[in-house]
């Protein structure tokens, strides 16, 4: 499932909010933006296509041309705010989270509030830009990616429980 269609978003795989709060981001993910590297990230809400949140980190956010973001709201720069806490700057609202080593993030019920997302929801993860991915709730890319069995081989690989 890397691209839905030709020329189109590449997908990292499904992730399952579990029943506990634990949020599982695919492996590929991790990698190409060595997310686990400052054990913190900075979850976004999502667009409004597709919803859901995106994800990054202060080393790829800061020096980006949206470090501003960084830089007008220190509390986040500096993780002062209350973890998982969202602060609304400029029409979207951000957080950071602890991250584990593996790639785990835990969502409070605050925080599944705000994002507009559930425990039990499959969410999509994309690739955004160069300096974040994106969890997807809803929207074309996520339906067209629920058509996918979860159960064969090939999608089984794609979807973290």
């Amino acid at each position: 499932m890397p691209q839905m269609n030709k020329g189109g978003k590449f997908i990292f795989g499904k992730s399952l909010l579990r029943e506990n709060g634990i949020l599982q981001f695919p492996k590929q993910a991790i990698e190409e933006y060595d997310i686990t590297v400052e054990g913190k990230v900075y979850l976004f809400t999502g667009s409004k296509s597709t919803g859901g949140f995106c994800v990054t980190r202060k080393g790829l956010l800061k020096p980006s041309k949206l470090g501003h973001i960084l830089t007008d709201t220190p509390e986040l720069k500096e993780y002062t705010a209350e973890q998982g806490a969202f602060i609304k700057y400029k029409g979207r609202s951000y957080a950071w989270v602890d991250i584990s080593n593996d790639g785990q993030i835990a969502m409070t019920d605050e925080m599944m509030k705000s994002l507009k997302i559930e425990l039990g929801m499959k969410l999509l993860s994309i690739r955004s830009s160069d300096i974040a991915f994106t969890m997807g709730a809803y929207g074309r890319l996520v339906e067209e990616s629920m058509k996918h069995n979860s159960n064969t081989p090939s999608s089984a690989a794609l979807f973290n429980t």
